[in-house]
């Protein structure tokens, strides 16, 4: 089976470079190097491909030496992170290497900490910053918050999904794009931003190794930049049975049929999930589009068709609405 694309929303490109302080000069140089145009920034809808998103996130790294981005009085230093798991891998319980890797952290900077909290069956690292800190950082909170939940589910095994996260700022804009990162409740306005785990879960032994560690690091930083998505989600079972079938293109009765449930019930699933059938087919088909314009010389026309749209102005109007721009517009940008 293909692989289903993923594209990122600009905001997180913005947040991305909001720690480093750089010049437009510097930023737009970064941008290059990753294959971003910089004048994609100011797309509100803006979006690009998880492979753009990575590509700085590594420039960033070889350029800064700060896995912190910039958000941290003190710099972590490339190979930080990595340290602060293998402090973790010989704990008995994963419950005791969550614990090294909060002192870990606390240890590394200064102005952010973890402390862990107890709510009736749950679990919480919840983020203490200091007064001194610039509390406003949104994505600061998103980035600690998105690392540290991947590492404990990888130090789990995989085999266990985040209860829920609080977020210790009022809803942004680009809130609609947080269930793709954080699987799980998502709560804003809270008093402290947190993850919580199922207590019972956090007692499970230690299932890692060196080996396994040496091959999540080889694959970083896109497995902790861009977390697994929940396949077990309807909206995730539904994108990649159309990712199998296109470019047909199913209909919702069809989708319900081939996946054993009722249209009625596949519908509720959904709403439940904040989604619904021609959202996650909308969101399937941006993302492959943005891809095939980032990637290839594909004509517009010829897109169209595949995406399963009449004509190829049906297709320019839906593409403007989902981004902000024409296809045209945001392959000449690249």
């Amino acid at each position: 089976m293909l692989a289903a694309p993923v594209t990122v929303s600009v905001a997180f490109v913005r947040g991305m470079l909001s720690g480093v302080g750089a010049d437009g000069a510097s930023a737009a140089a970064w941008l290059l190097h990753a294959g971003i145009p910089p004048s994609l920034l100011e797309e509100p809808a803006g979006r690009v491909t998880a492979e753009q998103y990575v590509a700085l996130f590594s420039v960033l790294l070889e350029q800064r030496n700060d896995e912190g981005l910039g958000f941290f009085s003190r710099p972590l230093q490339r190979g930080s992170m990595a340290l602060l798991m293998r402090s973790a891998l010989s704990a008995a319980t994963l419950e005791l290497g969550v614990g090294r890797l909060c002192r870990g952290f606390q240890l590394l900077q200064d102005d952010m900490q973890f402390d862990i909290a107890q709510e009736e069956q749950l679990t919480g690292l919840r983020i203490v910053v200091s007064a001194a800190y610039y509390p406003d950082r949104v994505f600061a909170h998103e980035l600690l918050m998105r690392v540290f939940s991947r590492l404990v589910v990888w130090l789990h095994g995989g085999r266990i999904r985040p209860f829920g996260f609080d977020f210790a700022y009022g809803r942004p804009a680009h809130a609609d794009e947080y269930y793709k990162l954080f699987p799980g409740t998502v709560r804003f306005d809270q008093p402290q931003s947190a993850m919580w785990f199922n207590t019972a879960h956090l007692s499970a032994p230690m299932r890692r190794d060196d080996a396994a560690l040496r091959n999540f690091l080889s694959q970083s930083p896109r497995n902790v930049v861009i977390p697994k998505r929940n396949e077990d989600a309807t909206s995730e079972r539904i994108r990649a049975y159309l990712q199998q079938m296109r470019p047909q293109w199913p209909d919702l009765p069809a989708t319900a049929d081939a996946l054993h449930i009722s249209v009625s019930t596949l519908q509720r699933h959904l709403a439940n999930e904040g989604s619904s059938f021609q959202m996650v087919k909308d969101q399937l088909r941006r993302d492959l589009a943005i891809v095939r314009l980032n990637t290839s010389t594909v004509q517009l026309a010829t897109l169209a068709a595949e995406l399963g749209f009449s004509d190829q102005a049906v297709f320019q109007r839906a593409f403007k609405t989902w981004t902000g721009s024409a296809p045209g517009t945001y392959r000449r940008r690249r």
